[in-house]
């Protein structure tokens, strides 16, 4: 009897230890996951930042942002300050919600998206939103090149192609300008318009016609896919504006 209730004591021990040890056990479980649940804060990018561009460029432009991050989703190399590395330039697009990290930014020259290709050179154009795709355009895009201008043989105004496949290779920040017109009656119209400089590798042909086209109109880009079928052609001018008239 007396070793029966031995046995019956120590099991209740027992069970009581191993309640404890399992209660301290989940507490520190508890504990470890709300620490890594803790938010930090950490930069991430609100508007793309191009490749090329600086860190405190994004900045100045409204581009970074601080935001609470869980700490087990934060990535190493995270920054919650530019630091020392504002002059560093962007090497790839970092896109919206992205984390801003010291490997993705690095020395001007650094940057991979700025690949010409072999027997290219490098030149910009300068266009409006409504002639860049509205930013649908990105650093390896293809598009076709629209000229908005005298494209007649007798130089009648109308929209003709200029060149049918274009390999843009960087993206610069997008700019306002203002434009101040003047109807017939004398009233002045000024307009606030986004612009974005973009480089395109062409050959030393195409660079000639390009050049000349973005002084002698409105250059405009159409964006392909590898379904695209862009043909050269006559243009549109006023007199086939609605087909040939009989």
């Amino acid at each position: 009897m007396g070793r029966r209730i031995i046995l019956l004591v120590v099991a209740a021990l027992v069970a009581v230890l191993g309640s404890g040890l399992v209660f301290v056990y989940v507490k520190g479980a508890d504990a470890r996951a709300m620490q890594d649940q803790a938010p930090v804060q950490v930069l991430k990018a609100v508007t793309q930042i191009e490749p090329g561009e600086t860190l405190e460029q994004a900045q100045a432009a409204g581009k970074l942002e601080l935001q609470a991050v869980p700490a087990e989703q934060v990535l190493d190399g995270a920054l919650s300050t530019i630091g020392e590395l504002g002059g560093d330039v962007a090497l790839a697009p970092v896109f919206p919600n992205e984390q801003i990290t010291g490997a993705k930014f690095g020395a001007a020259g650094d940057q991979d998206a700025f690949a010409l290709p072999k027997g290219m050179i490098a030149i910009s154009v300068n266009l409006s939103d409504t002639g860049r795709v509205a930013g649908f355009v990105n650093p390896g895009s293809e598009v076709a090149l629209f000229l908005n201008g005298a494209v007649g043989a007798e130089g009648e105004e109308g929209a003709r192609l200029l060149l049918p496949a274009v390999q843009v290779i960087a993206v610069a920040q997008t700019t306002v300008s203002t434009a101040t017109t003047t109807d017939e009656a004398g009233t002045e119209t000024t307009e606030q318009l986004p612009r974005t400089l973009f480089t395109l590798a062409v050959s030393q042909a195409d660079a000639e016609r390009v050049i000349y086209a973005s002084t002698h109109g409105e250059l405009s880009f159409g964006l392909r896919s590898d379904t695209s079928e862009v043909e050269p052609g006559p243009g549109v001018t006023q007199a086939n504006l609605f087909g040939t008239v009989s």
